[in-house]
């Protein structure tokens, strides 16, 4: 151990020790006063070592609650979320492969809800190009589109429609798709975190329950930039999907909790 870790050592176990779950809930509200917060100056206010902090951060972190940041952690930031088109052009490879693979899990004459989303996007083209004769309900005019001249049924939702997103929400899309019970669902997520996947887009989330809720099987389309991280609104939890299909397997704490929860994991 170095000198000056002992030392740090030495002066925590000198104080008065705060709960774990108070010192955490301390730094959660650091961050809505100030902008960024550094690992040492928190450090010295709890009396507690740097290395306790960065636990604390890393912990926090996974959970999707703070940013780190070198030297100390910032707030997330909710505020831009990038729209489909950006989306679209980003890490296309992997969000490929993973359309592939789960388009080979649906077999002929299946019925299917997909979801609004790059990736989902990317399942309908491998659809498309299998030539799978299915019936797919979506909330996307991109799924819908890139499907529509192949040999699968469009049944195209209702909605508000959200020009970001090439996509329709709400109460009408709600209602809608509550009318049918289909064989199994292919949605993305903004995230996945062991508490489940976790959407960004405003409304997304409620038609992905629904997806869930009215369909026999479940299936989660997600890339590995998202794993261990949270969206503003929880979807559900993982034992609401039967599989996940990622570009690489998950690791620690999804891994464990994607396995308690009984979920296939198919790597593409």
């Amino acid at each position: 151990m170095h000198i000056h870790e002992a030392r740090e050592n030495r002066i925590e176990a000198a104080r008065p020790r705060m709960k774990k779950s108070e010192r955490r809930a301390q730094i959660l509200l650091e961050l809505k006063l100030h902008p960024h917060v550094r690992i040492s100056e928190l450090a010295e206010r709890f009396g507690v070592s740097t290395e306790t902090i960065r636990r604390d951060f890393d912990a926090l972190s996974d959970d999707g609650l703070i940013s780190r940041a070198h030297g100390g952690a910032s707030a997330p930031s909710h505020g831009h979320y990038p729209s489909l088109d950006e989306r679209a052009n980003a890490r296309i490879e992997q969000r490929e492969g993973i359309g592939r693979r789960a388009a080979q899990l649906v077999q002929p004459g299946e019925t299917l809800m997909i979801d609004s989303g790059s990736t989902t996007i990317q399942c309908a083209r491998a659809l498309a190009y299998l030539g799978t004769p299915c019936t797919v309900l979506t909330n996307s005019l991109p799924v819908a589109m890139t499907l529509g001249h192949g040999a699968a049924q469009v049944i195209l939702c209702p909605g508000e429609y959200l020009p970001a997103e090439s996509a329709v929400v709400g109460a009408d899309t709600l209602e809608f798709l509550g009318r049918f019970s289909v064989d199994r669902c292919m949605i993305g997520a903004s995230a996945l975190s062991a508490e489940g996947p976790s959407e960004t887009v405003q409304g997304f989330a409620a038609v992905k329950r629904q997806m869930i809720r009215r369909s026999a099987k479940a299936t989660l389309l997600v890339d590995s930039e998202k794993f261990a991280k949270r969206g503003l609104v929880h979807v559900g939890a993982l034992s609401k999907l039967d599989t996940v299909v990622v570009d690489r397997a998950p690791t620690g704490g999804l891994h464990d909790a994607l396995s308690d929860a009984h979920v296939t994991v198919i790597v593409a």
